[in-house]
């Protein structure tokens, strides 16, 4: 029988892949706490299980006194050099226990005590193998659904795959072996719990990592992976050989390496971009497979605007806005796209924008410079190049000939001006007409406003004698 629970613990440490001295430990245990209960809760017990022989001794620590007064804790010196004749007083010595005396109850919690222990050290093996595998791909066969969940059998443990961490639309049934990744290892009242995932974006590049050994020898990086799991993928990827093409690598002869994945996520598309560091050129590449026609991009608001074939439109914002959002997430840019009849009619709108702004500049300095020479006529009185159509070169020319104040334009006579070049007869008549005009409407005004002072002055004077008569 001893040697037989020597074989049963082996085979225990062989099927639970724990430690066959943590079974034995856990079986000491047992015994103890069954001797515990079988002799009234006693501290002084203690339970050995020989690790050759199988043999189990359960031993009772008693002092050794002259009168006992506790049998359970005390012995008497005679009783004591009977089992050993050095026995002296104070002393204590063990006293064996009969095994077979622990009792059917007792018996029952040494079981569920070694059923206890035996799982707690399951566990914790398993917590020690796979805790320093998160992030690995683990393989495994699916044992059946719990709540919507899948129970994944790894051989050694179970794992699960929640339903958030699920492909929608992949189903799986009984004995179906699947690859996953393992996210985490949690730790739970009833143990240690095993949380696979195959909607997470690593593990796209952990299958690459396995069919691509470029990836595994780190010539060629993964920068960057995105992912809307069941639809598409997107997976930036640059190379630290400039004679190895990083995407060529990813796809392998004719397809090879791309279609191995691909397969594995049960046809969700791939797109295989090359890593850049001028923004332009990645997100021309991340918006995959449209072809882009040009990009524009905003440092300080960190968007950009892609300009596209309009046949191209669709496909660069794919379905529901799947490919521009998976770029943007690549990127780490905002996206907006533009088809090109789009992008010309919005320059067309800008241009346009642009000229009325720059006509209206124009009339509000035209406006500007009118008033400034109203106010220097007001002050000084109206200047040739007050008259209308009179620019700066024709009043140099006017000067030139003599005619440099609007009295001698306004006296001379339409002839004499169609001497002065760029002056006809039609423009002269304009001329004379005009400066007698700006002359009248100067005296005039001039007139209005001597008036003005002149009553003012009178009121004053009236004011003042008013004033005068009151204090005589």
């Amino acid at each position: 029988m001893n040697r037989e629970l020597i074989a049963v613990i082996e085979q225990i440490g062989r099927e639970k892949r724990i430690d066959t001295e943590k079974v034995v430990q856990a079986i000491e245990a047992a015994l103890q706490t069954a001797a515990n209960k079988r002799y009234g809760g006693l501290d002084n017990i203690q339970v050995r299980l020989d690790r050759k022989t199988g043999e189990i001794e359960a031993v009772a620590l008693k002092t050794i006194v002259e009168s006992v007064t506790d049998p359970q804790r005390e012995i008497s010196l005679e009783d004591a050099q009977r089992l050993d004749e050095g026995a002296e007083l104070g002393d204590e010595i063990g006293q064996l226990l009969a095994v077979e005396d622990l009792g059917r109850i007792a018996a029952q919690t040494a079981k569920q005590v070694i059923f206890q222990r035996v799982r707690e050290a399951e566990m914790e093996s398993v917590y020690q193998e796979f805790h320093g595998r998160e992030r690995e791909i683990v393989s495994g066969v699916v044992m059946g659904q719990e709540r919507r969940n899948y129970i994944i059998d790894l051989g050694k443990t179970e794992a699960v795959l929640p339903i958030q961490e699920q492909v929608p639309r992949e189903n799986f049934r009984r004995g179906d072996r699947i690859r996953a990744l393992l996210v985490e290892v949690r730790s739970a009242a009833k143990g240690h719990q095993l949380i696979l995932s195959r909607s997470h974006p690593e593990f796209v590049s952990k299958l690459f990592a396995l069919e691509v050994p470029e990836i595994g020898e780190g010539i060629v990086q993964i920068k960057h992976v995105v992912r809307e799991a069941g639809d598409r993928t997107k997976i930036a990827v640059i190379s630290k050989n400039t004679s190895v093409d990083p995407v060529g690598a990813c796809v392998g002869v004719k397809g090879s390496r791309v279609q191995a994945v691909v397969r594995e996520l049960r046809g969700e598309k791939i797109d295989i971009i090359p890593w850049s560091d001028d923004p332009r050129i990645f997100i021309g590449e991340a918006l995959s497979p449209a072809v882009v026609e040009k990009v524009g991009i905003n440092e300080a608001e960190h968007s950009a605007i892609v300009v596209v074939a309009d046949q191209q439109l669709s496909l660069a914002i794919g379905k529901k806005g799947q490919n521009v959002r998976l770029a943007a997430k690549l990127t780490g840019w905002k996206i907006d796209i533009l088809s090109e009849g789009e992008y010309d009619k919005e320059r067309a709108q800008t241009r346009d924008r642009e000229i009325t702004a720059a006509i209206a500049r124009e009339h509000e300095q035209q406006a500007l410079q009118q008033a400034q020479l109203q106010g220097r006529i007001a002050e000084t009185g109206p200047t040739i190049e007050s008259l209308p159509g009179v620019g700066p070169k024709l009043a140099a020319l006017l000067q030139a000939a003599g005619f440099d104040t609007l009295e001698k334009i306004a006296d001379a006579s339409p002839d004499a001006l169609t001497s002065v070049p760029m002056v006809g007869e039609k423009v002269a008549q304009k001329l004379v007409e005009a400066a007698k005009a700006a002359l009248a409407g100067f005296s005039a005004a001039d007139h209005s406003q001597s008036g003005v002072d002149a009553g003012e002055n009178e009121a004053a004077a009236s004011t003042a004698n008013e004033a005068s008569e009151r204090s005589s």
